[in-house]
Formats: structure tokens, sequence, C-alpha cells
């Protein structure tokens, strides 16, 4: 079953979690809308490339530019059958647009599919439709998940949770699971 999925994205979104989900879920034979604020089919977004080296946080490299295909200001979520919030800073810009949380807020609010991985959370908080739900994110945004009335599940880096609709993973190393689990929830199937 073809889907047409929406991916919000933003200036310096991480570069992987914005890039394999795009291309996986094309890969696949869904139809994917990468669409920014302010942005039209053509433009690009700047991505950052999130590693973790041991410091405390995670260092922050130059990623790509990501070429958008869809218009932003054409977005009816009403045409969408899932959502994916790729994660890195664009979300805590993406959260500030009241336009991009009503988007947001629409996916939740009627239960279709969203994949939230990394900073993705702090857009989902803000919707205020957490409440209740289990959400994985990158461990700096526990407060943000925990505040939005979710229950923070602290797992490892490279596993994702699944609660109803909502995906959710900490990071790009959660690739595998994370859109293995969104492909379920999505009613995709893989046969070879």
């Amino acid at each position: 079953m073809t889907r047409k999925i929406l991916m919000l994205c933003g200036d310096y979104a991480e570069d992987y979690e914005t890039m394999v989900p795009f291309q996986a879920l094309q890969a696949v034979g869904h139809t994917v809308h990468a669409v920014a604020p302010d942005k039209k089919a053509g433009d690009w977004i700047h991505t950052a490339i999130h590693d973790f080296e041991g410091a405390q946080t995670y260092s922050e490299k130059p990623g790509h530019r990501f070429t958008l295909n869809a218009n932003f200001s054409d977005v009816r979520p009403e045409a969408y059958d899932a959502l994916v919030i790729p994660g890195g800073r664009a979300p805590e810009y993406l959260r500030l647009n009241a336009r991009v949380v009503e988007i947001a807020r629409h996916f939740l609010a009627t239960d279709k599919p969203v994949a939230s991985v990394c900073h993705g959370a702090q857009l989902l908080a803000v919707t205020g439709l957490l409440k209740g739900r289990k959400v994985s994110a990158y461990p700096a945004c526990q407060p943000e998940v925990e505040l939005a009335g979710a229950e923070y599940m602290n797992i490892p880096v490279d596993q994702a949770v699944t609660d109803r609709n909502l995906v959710s993973a900490p990071a790009w190393p959660a690739h595998p699971a994370w859109i293995a689990q969104f492909l379920r929830v999505l009613g995709t199937r893989i046969e070879g």
C-alpha cells in the first residue's frame, strides 16, 4: 500500500535523520513530500551531522544541502497519510511556527502515523497532545517530553519505541529499528 508522507524540515535538521528516511520511504514505494516554512520545491535547507564522540553532548559538523520537493504553502495535512519529523536543531525553530504546530497537531489528533527522531519531540511537545504517551527522544529533550505529560522512554540510542501511531527514537543510530517500526505502523509490506 503506497502512502503519501509529509516530512517537516527546517535548517540544521540532522543530515542522516532527514536523508535516510526520505530515501528509505521512497525506496519502498511511498511518496514523501519534504517541506520547510517559507520554502518551495527546489529550495534547499542546511543540514548538520551530529555525532557521538565522547563529549557530554553530540558534536556538530556541516551536512549536505537537502533539496525540498514540495511547497510548504501548499501543505494540507488532511491530504497526507503520515508525518515524519527529523531531529537536529530544526525542531527548536519549527515549534515556534504556528502553522507547523497546527500541522503536527493534525496528525496526532487524527491518529495518523507519526515518526519522530531525536529533537523532533520538541515539536510534538508543543502540540499539547503527548499526555499519557510513551516517547523517546534525544536525552536532552527529556524535560520537554515530561512537561508535555508523556513518559520519556530512556532506551538505547539504537532502539525505537512505538506507542499506537507514534514511533520515536533517540537519534540516527536507531534508523533500522525506527524505520522498521514506522513501516509496520504504515502497514507497509516488503516482500522479497
